[in-house]
């Protein structure tokens, strides 16, 4: 009997603030022809399509259309959803949506991780600053998803022991990280002695014992 292969896919979705200070709009960038700007270039190739994607046959029959974003594991930046709330609503209520979606069907676990408010990297930031885009991520989060996130993404990954700290003292369970990141890791359910991990030698596969 083959065994059952799992598959886990994270997307990290995030623009900057593309906003004109003095405006507090975003005025049109030519390089994004034929749409006004680059939010709206993106959401209208990316994450419009994500919430609407295509199964179909080789001959092009469409069986069904699906929501991408409550399939899989996925955090937007608080810049960018601000943007998509006022400018994008539907593609921002989509997404809303997949999430309560995905908490109905896993149990409480929804797809959507928070994410640092300014994409700040956090291992640079001092105490204080660390705290307040924690913080500010996390409120954020449950302004828009109206609950509390399980899980928050780091700016380009970037950790430090102060950093998890942070997290853990506000009450996050985990991050997403690369392998080589890990230097020691134990099972969930053990309390014995952790296992070396260095040099990216972690073993992503399930585990049942």
């Amino acid at each position: 009997m083959s065994q059952e292969r799992l598959l886990c896919i994270h997307g990290h979705f995030y623009q900057p603030p593309r906003e004109n200070p003095w405006l507090e709009a975003v005025e049109v960038q030519d390089s994004a022809a034929p749409y006004h700007d680059w939010n709206e270039r993106i959401t209208m190739e990316c994450y419009g399509p994500n919430t609407a994607a295509r199964l179909s046959t080789w001959d092009g029959k469409i069986l069904d259309i699906r929501n991408n974003f409550s399939k899989i594991s996925f955090n937007f930046g608080a810049t960018l959803l601000q943007w998509m709330e006022a400018n994008r609503p539907e593609v921002y209520e989509d997404i809303i949506e997949a999430d309560r979606l995905s908490v109905q069907q896993r149990n409480g676990h929804g797809n959507a991780l928070a994410q640092a408010y300014n994409h700040t990297i956090l291992p640079l930031a001092s105490d204080r600053e660390r705290l307040v885009q924690v913080v500010w991520g996390l409120e954020d989060f449950r302004e828009r998803f109206g609950r509390d996130p399980e899980g928050m993404w780091l700016p380009e990954c970037a950790v430090d022991l102060k950093t998890l700290d942070c997290l853990a003292q506000n009450g996050i369970k985990y991050t997403v990280l690369a392998p080589r990141q890990a230097r020691r890791f134990r099972l969930l359910q053990e309390t014995g002695s952790w296992m070396n991990c260095e040099g990216g030698r972690i073993d992503p596969r399930p585990r049942t014992s």
